[in-house]
């Protein structure tokens, strides 16, 4: 395994028509040493998986890279790996070469060999991290004429070519590593039967289950229990991977559903009777809360499947939420009748 820690960020030029990187003057031509896992460039600059920042030198080991990706996954943020699996021609990066890209677009750990430009895979790799989706990109390592009719005449999107003179290909892998999606339960506290089904449903989805619940009685434990009547979407960092569904039966919907509407979450569902919501709709455009939030609640939440029995009712709700999940809309019964 090669690693190595980012080379400087690589300068851009652009056109109104192609946008074209150029690697730093010391990357144009580098030589390998022998017997040494390193480069020299013609600048007479060495590097050993290594770069200078200032004074200061950096290098990363295998168990360094393996805690940069255990600290990333920890705080729950996205990021992706891009790992070069083929190689064409001539270039400095050779199949195992790898770069860590943080949510942000920064290169965290690892080097692609120094001679080829990261940015334009790092912002390839940014967008495997919006959609979720890897992906295999062709980097085409050629002069500038060509890298300018390669990008106009063949537009690919998984194909781009980058101006240098090392006159090769590189095939690199790029696979987002995304939080694992959480299923937020919030509770009245108690025994609920539709709570206890919707945790160990969720959990046989993969879902990452969290319970919010001020005094709950449940046989299987959740992923993470937060005994507490206070909701606070920020601390439970709620996002975009985030899907939530509301159990407060009627005591404290309004509050819930108003600190949930300034939360990022992909999903917001309350279970209640169509009299309530109404109620409770009413009061929640009262106290300000935005109208496009009122328009995306699942309410009442759960596909119309002819639910009856508690567990049929979570098997309902979970069906709304993944198809949520997977960009599909199902009408839901109306307010009104």
């Amino acid at each position: 395994m090669n690693l190595g820690m980012p080379l400087p960020a690589v300068n851009e030029r652009r056109s109104s028509k192609v946008t074209r990187y150029r690697p730093p003057p010391c990357s144009r031509i580098l030589r390998p040493v022998a017997g040494a896992d390193r480069f020299r460039a013609d600048c007479g600059v060495p590097f050993e998986r290594q770069i200078t920042r200032g004074a200061v030198r950096h290098s990363v080991r295998a168990s360094e890279y393996a805690q940069r990706l255990a600290a990333l996954a920890s705080k729950g943020e996205a990021f992706a790996v891009a790992t070069v699996t083929k190689t064409e021609g001539s270039t400095l990066a050779k199949p195992g070469f790898k770069i860590v890209v943080s949510k942000e677009g920064g290169v965290v750990a690892g080097t692609l060999g120094g001679g080829c430009p990261e940015g334009p895979i790092v912002e390839v790799a940014k967008t495997a991290m919006r959609d979720g989706e890897p992906r295999v990109l062709r980097v085409h390592l050629v002069d500038s004429a060509a890298a300018i009719k390669g990008t106009l005449l063949t537009p690919k999107k998984d194909e781009i070519y980058v101006e240098t003179n090392c006159g090769g290909t590189l095939e690199v892998f790029i696979e987002p590593m995304l939080p694992t999606e959480r299923l937020v339960l919030i509770g009245a506290g108690g025994k609920d039967d539709i709570e206890e089904a919707l945790v160990h449903l969720g959990k046989s989805l993969g879902f990452r289950v969290v319970v919010v619940d001020p005094a709950p009685a449940l046989s299987e434990a959740p992923d993470e229990l937060l005994e507490t009547e206070d909701l606070n979407a920020s601390s439970l960092k709620i996002g975009e991977r985030d899907y939530v569904v509301v159990l407060t039966k009627g005591e404290r919907d309004v509050e819930v559903l108003s600190a949930l509407s300034k939360s990022k979450a992909k999903f917001v569902g309350l279970l209640a009777s169509r009299q309530r919501l109404r109620k409770d709709f009413d009061d929640l455009r009262k106290s300000g809360v935005r109208e496009d939030f009122l328009a995306s609640l699942h309410a009442p939440i759960g596909l119309d499947i002819g639910a009856k029995t508690p567990f049929e009712l979570a098997l309902a709700i979970l069906a709304d939420v993944v198809a949520t999940k997977y960009g599909m809309d199902f009408p839901h019964k109306p307010l009104e009748g």
